[in-house]
């Protein structure tokens, strides 16, 4: 089994998931007390988020420490627990000599797997207005799409950052994210992904009618498979 390094904190309520699910996929192949050899280090959101993601070369600086931290405790992967940490992913395993999961290409792998070709984008902001992700799918020939307007986009990071972040489930919010995926679903879209790894703590498949792409899971499996080194493995290699 190969050793993951993951880097959590952005938040630590989804950091939580990864680490259950991933230690739940090895456990179900592997059986008996068989589990996954992970390290975790976990940022300071805070920290985080006085750097801002803004400022990118900041953000990468912070990411890239960690990951060489990781690199140095014996990692042989990383994963970055967090769909907006990706906006630098590259840069970060350009520097390191280790293979990293990128969540958006595990999500776009799934998107094509379940036939489907125009889906919608939820996330932060920018998940939402950088093209790192929307590429990703683009690659693989799907279209993906926003919400066309600023407000929404706005009140989706302002829930994410003050609620879900901080673990706070409110039914209003809930309704107005379905509200949103309604006009989504109205505009197009064959399915939606939950392009925040803690929207799944608010919107899951039993929500809405069309397929929902949970990108915490689908990268956690993603890590399991490149752990037992599986059929299927999606990585980005430097050089």
């Amino acid at each position: 089994m190969k050793r993951l390094g993951l880097i959590g904190g952005i938040s630590w309520v989804s950091t939580i998931d990864y680490y259950r699910y991933i230690n739940e996929g090895i456990n179900q192949r592997l059986g008996g007390l068989q589990y996954a050899d992970c390290l975790i280090y976990s940022l300071n959101f805070g920290e985080v988020q006085r750097t801002g993601w803004q400022d990118l070369d900041g953000t990468y600086r912070l990411l890239a420490d960690a990951a060489g931290r990781l690199m140095s405790a014996g990692a042989e992967a990383l994963v970055l627990c967090a769909n907006t940490a990706h906006v630098v992913a590259d840069r970060v395993q350009a520097a390191l000599p280790l293979p990293l999961i990128h969540i958006a290409d595990a999500t776009a792998a799934a998107v094509v797997e379940s036939g489907l070709t125009r889906v919608a984008l939820l996330g932060t902001q920018v998940t939402m207005e950088h093209p790192f992700y929307r590429d990703a799918l683009r690659r693989v020939g799907v279209h993906a799409f926003v919400p066309p307007l600023q407000e929404t986009r706005d009140f989706i990071q302002r829930t994410l950052r003050d609620e879900l972040g901080r673990g706070i489930i409110r039914a209003e919010t809930r309704a107005a994210y379905l509200a949103i995926i309604d006009r989504l679903v109205a505009d197009g879209a064959q399915g939606i992904i939950l392009g925040c790894t803690e929207i799944p703590l608010l919107v899951s498949q039993a929500d809405v009618a069309v397929p929902v792409f949970d990108t915490t899971r689908i990268h956690a499996e993603a890590a399991v498979r490149f752990a037992l080194s599986e059929r299927g493995i999606v990585t980005r290699v430097s050089g």
